[in-house]
């Protein structure tokens, strides 16, 4: 797997950057075009490499301040016809594919962890459709909001902000989960609240036998499933690997969860509602500690001068 840093520097900065990046193991290009950056003045260096040497490229433009006078840019193209190319990728250490890029993790679970309107929206119709089919018994609606919710980046963020000991990343993770949680609850109790004496369901939906007992229902295997989601997750961020996200979203029950503590306490079921309420902290811990643990074993193998390959 070849990526593309683009690296804008002032020109003073140009030579000792080019050596850093000509000297790396995996590199396979690099293009000098002085001049190039009109704002900020300065030069462009173009360089084509591996993607399992770009993490250590980056930390080294990172002891420059390259990122204070200009910019670095990571691109991952799809398309690469060049043998010193991929002689430069046989010569890097490990794979591609499990090579880790510190900074795009951290970006990308940043974005995706910010208490914004669509994020909310997303966990509000999440949780009304995760309420909708615990009241009708539809597995298939569960799964739907299973799919839909978007929780998953905040706690990818909070466990990447727990590593790398970044207090604002942690921050913004802990109030999107700490707002969006409790307001999407509430919409749904709401609408709950609002359901029953329209005759939409009846007041004693949730003592009969139902299909979607499990969510309230907390054991051993609710921790395994969530530690292994988060597991799953947290390899398909590193690895880009997106499509594996969705079989992540659809395994684990935090959003039914959320959707069931609604629904049962407007019910009155409050042993079930607290049975749901485990359920959710269960999923919630378990996709946290996970995910810190796989992030821990790729900062040692990287300590240790290795990769998982």
């Amino acid at each position: 797997m070849i990526a593309q840093l683009r690296i804008c520097v002032p020109g003073v900065l140009s030579g000792v950057v080019v050596e850093s990046c000509s000297a790396e193991l995996g590199v396979a290009e690099v293009a000098l075009h002085p001049g190039a950056s009109v704002m900020p003045p300065g030069d462009v260096i173009l360089v084509l490499l591996a993607r399992e040497s770009v993490e250590q490229l980056v930390q080294k433009l990172h002891a420059l301040k390259v990122q204070e006078r200009g910019s670095i840019s990571v691109s991952m193209p799809e398309l690469v016809l060049s043998d010193r190319a991929d002689r430069a990728e046989a010569a890097a250490p490990g794979e591609g594919a499990d090579a880790m890029i510190w900074d795009e993790v951290s970006r990308q679970s940043g974005e995706d962890s910010r208490l914004t309107w669509s994020y909310l929206a997303f966990l509000v119709l999440a949780t009304q459709l995760a309420a909708i089919g615990i009241v009708t018994d539809s597995p298939i609606a569960i799964v739907g909001a299973m799919a839909v919710g978007p929780e998953f980046g905040p706690l990818a963020a909070l466990a990447v902000a727990l590593v790398r000991r970044q207090g604002r990343l942690g921050r913004d993770a802990a109030l999107a989960l700490g707002v969006g949680f409790p307001v999407a609850m509430l919409a749904a109790a709401l609408a709950a609240w609002l359901s029953v004496p329209l005759g939409l369901f009846p007041a004693d939906v949730l003592e009969r036998g139902s299909a979607v007992e499990f969510i309230y229902h907390p054991g051993p295997y609710s921790l395994i499933v969530a530690v292994l989601a988060g597991t799953a997750g947290m390899l398909s961020m590193i690895s880009r690997r997106s499509a594996a996200l969705i079989g992540v979203f659809i395994s684990v029950t935090t959003v039914p969860a959320a959707g069931y503590v609604a629904v049962a306490l407007v019910l009155g079921e409050y042993e079930k509602a607290a049975g749901s309420a485990l359920q959710l902290l269960l999923n919630l811990l378990g996709i946290v500690v996970s995910a810190v643990a796989v992030l821990l074993f790729y900062r040692l193998v990287t300590k240790t001068g290795g990769r998982p390959s």
